[in-house]
């Protein structure tokens, strides 16, 4: 199959869900509407594995997920499903936890530089004194050797002729000639003694390391601040080549339609790189081929043109249709209720989104980054050698390296995009340097004799500094503001601004506008495996934004009840709760109060304001697992009550959502289980088991059952609207070929979101509590051609050039209107 697909659904292939249960489901996503399958990384993983981006293994399919003999079946069966295949890879890095199942990092252990694999992983070998510095010691070398913690076992192996070094569950391959001269007597099975454990790890090509240490003492480009995700050199043509033979099998036997490209911002080269696979793929036979980026972009900030891809994964597609769901006038009243509780949590309730971002930014490059940043000072010093070029007399090299180091974390801070790709973006460089030199004059002159060595594409630092920044800004902003910033949970969304905090209906449709015209084949989503929220969560808590008084008063009961001490997280937390409330049967279930204990952790130690994953604050922890187990127990029937309040405006929230990104540009992807209400959590809780069985039998009564369903809680009206919306862009494209605004106009028009593509009308509701209260749609109308139209969802019958919205809308709070046939 080749050419663009009309629309994906996204399938996490695991050990538990892996190609054979994949493929039972392709008829289910054939009779959904789907046009290709889009699967989760295929590569060998390590071992346990639930997402697959610790690739450990780029030559074959793993076999936990179903291997090569798997993939065969699962593409007949979608091939009989009349299905194309889009695979996520994952380009940038390789899964280093267990190294013994990672050949080409076992290889470097053992051999050092002469490993045929030493380039193969972006290494700073000079630092290591010719080793890599490997941290997974529980304590110090000498109190982990002195405890004998470290053994000796010289039974050779294939992969390991010189034997092996354990600590506790690590093994690490000893390099050749390690036992020669060494050991306490000979036949012993196993060796501890201290004096011969040091001797034998003098011989090593790597050092170990306090676990700790990873933080400032580490030798080796990672994703992001991942140790166990070691960065790969992708660049190298024999390393492209080696670590994409196995996927580029897999186009050219015709297994995949097309490639999903995970961070492709960690590479050295992200242009270039999309040009050497894009020339590879036409090489394996595929003329056309179709390539996302999993690229986030800064608000305003646009996909880089010159790049070969169909566009990105949907992250920015995400934050305006949320958007344009938010009640713009309830932004005064939640940064009210904001300010009083950063108050009296003892925080500055003047900190607006700017300066708190620049404040988590600047936190992880003065700790989790610091390695990073102390490798791009040792770059800086080799620019500033002989025949340097534009380093060279710079006035940075005056500066000591605290003072580089101060200065380059600074710029990182401020640089307000995730990187740049020189020479274009030059100008994200100098405003970074403008806004770090007002913020610290005592650096100014630092700063500005680094701008133009890091402005040139053909200095190591400049080039590493476009790797750094981006790692700042995910760590800093994704995972650790977004938990700090809780006025409105559905705004701190992976690829949202926060500060933007609606979008008004004529700036989605002129969005919508300029994402036809550029990027017509770009991914659209709602939910993803790296969602903080569930799309329905969302939609249920833009309720809130509507009313922020009564919310004001709930929070603060249910405060009463419990809370953590902290204002902001206990928002957060509480907005959590409501927004993922099943029901008071299911709420009071363990596994629901699991689900939230799990997400109450991460989202407190991401924040790192009252606890963190280093060192966690006990006394905190407490009381908050306190509020969760309140939240379950005394005070869930308030819960319920006032979830019934909103429960109805948060499905027409999720039915509009939906509708706007399904029926709206580019190709929208549904992720697994998403057809229903989804109602999940932050990683790993998004990644849950879905049932397809349950999903493929709704879908049989909706198709056979005359009757429409309500919209409650059971979700047979999204699964309506979600199918009859895919079918129609499958069986009738030439229904999506336009953009066009439509015009609404009546007292509630403000109220509605409509467009044309190009014969499919989309009609959707926003602000559904306002619309309430003024009494629904009295006199609204939507305007356009008199033929007569049809609801894809109800089947009734439209005619005339005035259409009443309290008639399009009667039924359903969206409609998707077709030429009658």
């Amino acid at each position: 199959m080749t050419g663009r697909p009309l629309s994906t659904y996204r399938l996490q292939i695991r050990e538990s869900f892996d190609l054979g249960a994949a493929a039972s489901v392709a008829d289910y996503l054939r009779d959904l509407g789907v046009s290709w399958a889009y699967l989760s990384p295929l590569l060998k993983a390590t071992p346990g594995s639930d997402h697959g981006y610790d690739v450990v293994d780029s030559s074959l399919v793993d076999p936990a997920r179903g291997g090569a003999a798997g993939l065969d079946r699962f593409v007949a069966a979608v091939r009989a499903a009349g299905l194309g295949v889009l695979v996520d890879i994952v380009p940038n890095h390789m899964g280093v936890s267990i190294p013994r199942e990672n050949p080409w990092w076992w290889d470097v252990l053992r051999l050092g530089r002469e490993s045929v694999y030493a380039d193969a992983f972006d290494i700073d070998w000079e630092v290591g004194g010719g080793r890599v510095l490997v941290p997974v010691l529980g304590a110090s070398l000498e109190e982990i050797i002195a405890a004998g913690d470290i053994v000796i076992d010289p039974e050779p192996a294939d992969d390991a002729p010189s034997g092996v070094l354990r600590y506790f569950d690590h093994a690490l391959p000893l390099a050749p000639g390690s036992l020669d001269d060494a050991g306490p007597s000979a036949g012993a099975a196993t060796w501890a003694e201290p004096d011969t454990v040091r001797a034998i790890l003098e011989r090593q090509h790597y050092e170990l390391r306090f676990w700790r240490d990873e933080a400032a003492h580490l030798n080796y480009r990672r994703f992001f601040a991942v140790t166990t995700l070691a960065g790969l050199r992708v660049e190298r043509p024999d390393v492209f080549a080696a670590s994409h033979a196995e996927i580029l099998r897999w186009v050219r036997e015709g297994l995949a339609d097309g490639l999903r490209i995970d961070h492709p911002d960690g590479l050295l080269d992200p242009g270039g790189y999309l040009e050497q696979l894009a020339a590879a793929m036409r090489e394996a036979g595929d003329a056309e081929p179709y390539v996302l980026v999993e690229k986030i972009l800064e608000h305003g900030e646009a996909l880089p043109s010159w790049w070969e891809t169909a566009g990105t994964t949907g992250y920015d597609a995400m934050a305006e249709v949320a958007r344009v769901l938010v009640d713009p006038a309830g932004e005064a009243p939640l940064d009210a209720l904001d300010a009083r509780l950063r108050t009296e949590t003892g925080l500055d309730p003047s900190t607006g989104w700017h300066d708190l971002i620049h404040d988590t930014k600047r936190m992880i490059a003065d700790t989790i980054q610091v390695a990073e940043i102390r490798r791009l000072v040792r770059a800086l010093r080799r620019a500033q050698g002989p025949g340097a070029g534009a380093a060279s007399g710079t006035g940075a090299g005056a500066a000591d390296a605290a003072t580089l180091q101060d200065a380059l974390a600074e710029l990182l801070t401020c640089f307000p995009v995730y990187r740049s790709y020189l020479p274009a973006g030059a100008e994200h460089l100098v405003a970074a340097a403008a806004e770090a030199s007002a913020r610290r004059p005592d650096l100014a002159d630092t700063i500005a004799a680094l701008v133009p060595v890091l402005s040139d594409p053909s200095l190591e630092v400049a080039r590493r500094f476009q790797q750094t920044t981006g790692p700042v800004m995910a760590k800093g902003v994704e995972d650790t503001a977004f938990y700090r910033y809780s006025r409105l949970g559905p705004l701190t969304e992976v690829g949202g601004d926060p500060s933007e905090f609606a979008l008004p209906v004529a700036g989605f449709h002129a969005a919508q506008i300029a994402r036809h015209a550029a990027w017509p084949h770009a991914m659209t989503a709602l939910s993803t495996h790296d969602t903080k929220r569930g799309e329905d969560v969302r939609a249920r808590l833009t309720v809130l934004a509507e009313i922020p008084a009564r919310w004001a008063e709930v929070l603060e009961r249910f405060r009463a009840v419990a809370s953590t001490g902290h204002g902001p997280f206990d928002s957060l937390l509480w907005q959590a709760i409501v927004g993922a409330w099943p029901g008071l049967d299911e709420a009071r279930g363990e596994v629901f109060r699991d689900r939230l204990h799990a997400y109450a952790e991460k989202a407190a130690r991401e924040a790192a304001e009252a606890t963190g994953w280093w060192d966690p604050v006990e006394a905190f922890e407490a009381r908050m697992h306190a509020v969760v187990d309140a939240a379950t127990g005394a005070a869930a029937a308030d819960i319920d009550a006032f979830v019934s309040e909103i429960a109805a405006a948060g499905w027409s929230n999720g039915l509009a959502q939906k509708l706007l990104q399904l029926a709206g540009p580019g190709v929208p992807d549904v992720y697994q289980g998403s057809e229903l209400w989804e109602m999940s959590l932050v990683d790993p809780d998004n990644r849950r088991a879905v049932d397809f069985d349950a999903r493929a039998r709704m879908l049989a009564e909706l198709d056979a059952d005359g009757d429409l369903p309500a919209v409650d809680a059971g979700g047979a009206a999204k699964l309506l609207v979600t199918s009859r919306t895919l079918r129609l862009r499958r069986e009738r494209p030439d229904l999506f070929t336009r953009y066009t605004p439509l015009t609404v106009v009546g007292s509630a028009a403000d109220h509605a979101v409509a467009f044309d593509r190009g014969g499919a009308l989309a009609v959707a509701t926003r602000l559904p509590v306002g619309l309430a209260r003024r009494g629904g749609w009295g006199d609204t109308l939507l305007l356009r051609t008199p033929a007569p139209v049809v609801d894809a969802f109800t089947g009734r019958r439209f005619a005339g050039s005035e259409l009443r919205l309290a008639d399009v809308l009667s039924v359903y709070p969206v409609a998707l209107l077709v030429p009658e046939a």
